[in-house]
């Protein structure tokens, strides 16, 4: 690797990794500041408050590490501009493209940390983060869809509660139905449903049992019955952000399972089995984007390109969460949802790259 190379990837890595640094404490300041109402109110032990934003700092920078990356490419590229060492490595005869090299090598060294980051740490860390919010910052909200679950546990057989309590693993007016080649053989029914964790066996409350045969339907009572199923009722209704805390083979195994189940939030899931490959692609759009906005000399100088790539980020992250509230809210197709903003900026990449090359 050339002298060109190592100047250009060096000042890439090491302006990112400072912008992490700058913006990351500022970001729990806020974040801080927010919520230590609440925190003191519901006096939560320092080691856990502690574990708390250690989460928080994860969870926050994977979640804007493309924004990160765009403003600090945006900078030190600009910089060089300013100083008209871009005018200099150009009229030595290096062509654009060979300019753009080091970058691409690091948007790929980015981009690897970003899938270890995705695949591995931020699950880890979402599941803290969100443990905590729902635990002492929004005791008053559940994380769970507990209200009138209707899911399939397997190929044959679908359950219903009309509520569910997580805290003490029961539900209410309960009914099993086992269907076989779409006939419905048997039903399960009972006021209430409780797992038993000492014996991994569930309590029936009014248990009935409604056999159905070709001459008569057959009818089994009991005030109350324990019995085994092969679901776990903590199973049928996942916590709303679930997915985020899964490793990925995990998540992958889990979609599949829900897919079955019928669940309501199977487009949220796949969003986010969708967005740990999307991400590492929008750092090497991104990454061209800001060095074809920012490797031009302005009247205006830096301020010029960083506002000018302040708007293009705030675009990007607009559309990325105005399509991820529209595929987790409504039938629109999550693989579009996550995708499409990197179609379009990865157009405008070229756009703006064929330009600059001019």
């Amino acid at each position: 690797m050339k002298i060109l190379d190592w100047y250009i990837l060096k000042r890439y890595l090491f302006t990112f990794f400072v912008m992490l640094l700058l913006f990351i404490p500022i970001g729990i300041t806020v974040h801080l500041a927010e919520k230590i109402g609440k925190i003191l109110e519901n006096e939560v032990p320092f080691g856990e408050v502690m574990l708390y934003f250690y989460d928080f700092t994860i969870y926050f920078a994977h979640l804007l590490f493309p924004l990160f990356l765009f403003l600090s490419v945006i900078w030190f590229t600009s910089k060089l501009a300013n100083n008209t060492e871009v005018i200099a490595f150009l009229s030595s005869g290096v062509s654009f493209s060979r300019f753009l090299r080091p970058y691409m090598i690091g948007a790929a060294i980015v981009a690897a940390l970003a899938i270890a980051l995705g695949l591995y740490l931020a699950p880890m860390a979402s599941k803290g983060f969100n443990d905590f919010n729902y635990k002492y910052l929004k005791s008053h909200k559940s994380a769970v869809d507990n209200v009138n679950v209707y899911r399939q546990i397997n190929d044959n057989d679908y359950i219903y509660v009309s509520s569910f309590d997580a805290a003490q693993s029961l539900g209410q007016n309960f009914s099993l139905e086992h269907f076989e080649n779409d006939k419905l053989i048997y039903k399960i029914s009972a006021t209430s449903i409780r797992y038993r964790e000492q014996d991994s066996s569930y309590r029936l409350i009014n248990y009935v049992k409604r056999t159905i045969t070709e001459n008569k339907d057959i009818i089994e009572n009991a005030r109350r019955k324990d019995t085994l199923f092969s679901f776990d009722l903590e199973d049928l209704t996942p916590v709303e952000y679930i997915a985020e805390t899964l490793p990925y083979g995990e998540l992958n195994r889990f979609i599949k399972k829900e897919e079955k189940r019928g669940s309501s939030y199977i487009s949220r899931y796949k969003l986010v089995q969708y967005r740990k490959w999307s991400l590492p692609v929008s750092v090497f759009i991104l990454t061209i984007i800001a060095v074809a906005v920012s490797s031009i000399k302005r009247r205006g100088g830096m301020g010029v390109n960083l506002a000018f790539g302040i708007c293009i980020a705030m675009v990007f992250v607009f559309f990325d969460k105005i399509f991820g509230v529209l595929a987790s809210q409504s039938d629109f197709p999550p693989l579009v949802a996550v995708w499409f903003p990197n179609v379009l900026f990865g157009i405008l990449a070229f756009y703006l790259l064929y330009n600059a090359k001019r």
